[in-house]
């Protein structure tokens, strides 16, 4: 008799998703000025492709960026992100993406949109990336205000 594989339904490992925010957090924070304001905008050359943060809101306990590629024809694209920093909590989480405007902590598998049941983990830990490649890589493009 053939034995049927169950497949484990998914589940948010909350733990790491907020490592993943508070790391984030800390490498946004490290590309940002010190007291943020509306409009404010840093950019950042890396490997020939520019990036650019601009701060959207401000609040009290948050501040809400949007990150994109500023190239007029990228190579490799990067997504447009919304990503909000909780400044009580000391965590940054993608908040929107190119194709959503709210993501959601699970989906479930398969979905019209063909969105991997972890996306919101995946685009925190691509954030995670792109923020450390900055860091790593890039040449700011914008006088800091230190």
């Amino acid at each position: 008799m053939a034995q049927v594989a169950l497949k484990k339904p998914y589940h948010v490992d909350l733990a790491d998703l907020m490592r993943t925010y508070e790391t984030n957090y800390a490498k946004l924070n490290a590309l940002l000025p010190n007291q943020p304001s509306v409009g404010d905008v840093r950019c950042y050359q890396a490997a020939y492709l520019t990036y650019q943060i601009q701060v959207v809101e401000v609040t009290k306990y948050t501040t809400l960026v949007d990150i994109c590629q500023s190239d007029d024809v990228p190579v490799f694209p990067l997504p447009t992100m919304s990503v909000r920093l909780y400044h009580d909590a000391r965590v940054a989480e993608v908040s929107r993406c190119d194709h959503l405007m709210r993501v959601n902590a699970r989906y479930d598998y398969p979905n019209d949109k063909m969105l991997q049941q972890d996306e919101k983990v995946q685009l925190n830990r691509f954030l995670g990336e792109w923020l450390s490649f900055c860091l790593k890589q890039g040449i700011s493009r914008t006088p800091l205000n230190i």
